[in-house]
């Protein structure tokens, strides 16, 4: 039995099988979509304790 996923761009219903190449995604369309936003920048993935920068003008300061 395959298993069925939500197309993360429009949550139609999808086999997650060798057969469908666009996977997760329904279709071409979906998959151009996500990676649309992706490009423009619509989704960010969190980033946690960054490594705080260097203050050249204040060298006491590390």
């Amino acid at each position: 039995m395959a298993t069925i996923v939500d197309c993360p761009t429009c949550g139609t219903k999808v086999e997650w099988t060798e057969k469908n190449k666009y996977r997760p995604f329904c279709s071409e369309r979906c998959k151009q979509i996500d990676l649309g936003a992706w490009a423009e920048e619509k989704y960010a993935i969190p980033a946690v304790n960054l490594p705080q920068e260097q203050d050249d003008d204040n060298p006491s300061v590390q």
